[in-house]
């Protein structure tokens, strides 16, 4: 600390006068005059009353009216608290209950041990103003109560300490479901002001997403998977997935250069050290898994940390270092597309953070249909519980039956024509349309059994690209590591090559597990319900 500091550095300005110094007065010591203050004080200050419970009298402090009430009335309040186990509030409603109904002193004597007659809500409220009996912290009373007879707490039997362990555990937990529900509400508030920011001066619905709602505790299982390295090292040896990436942003330059770029998701940064190559000015990556530090090592080693700015958390919690980004990457495709809903924090950042004329990439994708006919992979899931080592296990079949099955399809086990059953705009689409039903035929291609329909979907980067780019995760090409997404038929339809098989299929998400899928699908000849979680 500087011992000789400039008045000035805190504002202040001296001014010199003739005769200033005269006219100062001089400075006490302060102990004189403190002392003279407390004196003042305390003769200014009103006397205590505090009015007795059972009768008119006033008394000068509060432990003098305990005392006045155990000896002209026969009761210790003290002894009330500890033997009811009450609590601050317990100790407020009885007071006031005592004040209000004008009992007697023997009648808090007699009273059972549960119900009180003081617990309605009602008597929080006081009947004296000031009253400084509801001004005293009713553990200082019980401790007080133990100095002035002596007794120190060791020495208080085993069921007054335990009724006293008792009391402290239900305030501490009453405390803790106050924490909780008032963090419920700081959630609750922080999504509409959030929603406020989103929607002003535009006609958008006010609903930020199932997933943007729920608390980062509730997200925990879902992050911490993308924790563990193995799945990353999947996706990046996932050739069709990264290398379109790649391709997209390294034969596209222009598209990138100068411009601030946002990756969400961005795991161990490949997007972002992509981007960065590809010419962006800034790159800010966003990830709440633990791969994050794996990724800021990474960018190190790579010499690219004067470009890519990584932040740990979640898109929906986090505020960026800057107003808004020209480009939104992000590599938030699930099974069957939508499964995971990442697509929701990517929406979220776009009609947060996109500037005007910005882009989503990838920007399109859909998802398409197939029949399938393959009857031992049937026979394999299904029919396998009609006869298990001679038991029938039938009944199986209807826990079986709705699990979407995600594996590798085999081209020539493919029945009909893809249909594509929708189409999203990543700069346009709004989180309600992610949730959809849909008509769809299939030409079929063979006069067969359809044990099963094939879900997956194509990807596009097209938007302003000189050079467009895409890639399908569908059957008839190499095989990335979203594979297919299977809903097997309890029992199989027969079909013809040339008829059309027509159905209808509804995409919702699980309100319980946003996260998850629900999809059903109508065939005619029933409904089935599907869960991809």
């Amino acid at each position: 600390m500087a011992e000789n500091t400039d008045a000035r550095e805190f504002g202040f300005t001296w001014t010199e006068c003739d005769g200033a110094h005269d006219d100062m007065p001089e400075l006490s010591d302060g102990d004189d005059d403190e002392g003279q203050w407390l004196e003042e004080e305390e003769e200014d200050r009103p006397p205590v009353n505090v009015t007795c419970l059972f009768c008119d009298r006033s008394l000068t402090s509060v432990p003098a009216a305990l005392q006045h009430c155990a000896g002209e009335h026969q009761v210790n309040l003290v002894d009330v608290l500890r033997r009811h186990n009450l609590d601050d509030y317990g100790y407020i409603k009885m007071i006031n209950f005592i004040r209000s109904t004008k009992c007697a002193a023997s009648f808090l004597t007699g009273l059972p041990d549960a119900p009180l007659p003081w617990e309605s809500e009602d008597f929080l409220r006081p009947v004296l103003q000031d009253d400084l009996l509801l001004q005293t912290d009713p553990e200082e009373l019980c401790e007080d109560s133990c100095a002035s007879t002596g007794v120190s707490p060791g020495a208080e039997s085993h069921d007054a300490l335990q009724r006293r362990a008792q009391a402290a555990e239900e305030r501490a937990r009453s405390s803790e479901e106050a924490l909780t529900r008032a963090m419920d509400d700081l959630h609750k508030l922080k999504l509409l002001a959030q929603g406020l920011v989103l929607n002003a001066g535009s006609g958008k619905s006010g609903n930020l997403g199932s997933v943007a709602e729920l608390r980062e505790d509730e997200d925990e299982a879902y992050f911490g998977s993308y924790g563990h390295y193995g799945i990353h090292e999947e996706m990046l040896k996932d050739k069709v997935r990264t290398e379109s990436y790649r391709d997209f942003m390294y034969r596209n330059p222009d598209a990138f250069r100068d411009k601030v770029v946002l990756d969400v998701g961005c795991g161990t940064g490949i997007l972002s050290m992509f981007a960065a190559r590809a010419g962006a000015k800034q790159v800010i990556a966003v990830d709440q898994s633990e791969i994050i530090y794996q990724a800021m090592d990474i960018v190190r080693s790579n010499q690219l940390e004067d470009k890519i700015t990584l932040i740990k958390g979640r898109i929906e919690d986090i505020q960026l270092p800057v107003q808004t980004v020209d480009i939104i990457i992000s590599e938030w495709m699930g099974y069957f597309l939508l499964f995971e809903s990442m697509l929701d924090s990517v929406l979220y950042a776009r009609d947060l953070y996109l500037a005007d004329g910005g882009s989503v990439y990838p920007d399109l994708c859909n998802i398409s249909l197939a029949a399938v006919g393959d009857a031992q992979k049937h026979q394999e899931h299904i029919a396998f519980w009609d006869d298990v080592y001679g038991f029938n296990m039938g009944c199986m079949k209807k826990a079986v039956v709705p699990e979407a099955v995600v594996e590798v399809v085999k081209d020539d086990t493919l029945i009909s024509e893809p249909a594509v059953i929708q189409t999203f705009d990543c700069n346009r689409v709004c989180l309600s349309d992610l949730e959809f039903a849909s008509e769809f035929s299939l030409k079929i291609t063979a006069s067969t059994e359809c044990t099963a329909i094939v879900g997956y979907f194509d990807i596009f980067f097209e938007k302003g690209c000189g050079n467009k780019v895409m890639f399908s995760t569908g059957p008839q090409v190499t095989k990335t590591h979203w594979k297919q997404t299977v809903f097997l038929l309890e029992r199989p339809v027969s079909v013809q090559a040339g008829e059309e098989l027509r159905g209808k299929i509804i995409v919702r998400k699980n309100k319980k597990d946003p996260r998850s899928l629900w999809v059903t699908f109508d065939l005619g000849d029933g409904k089935q319900t599907y869960s991809l979680q």
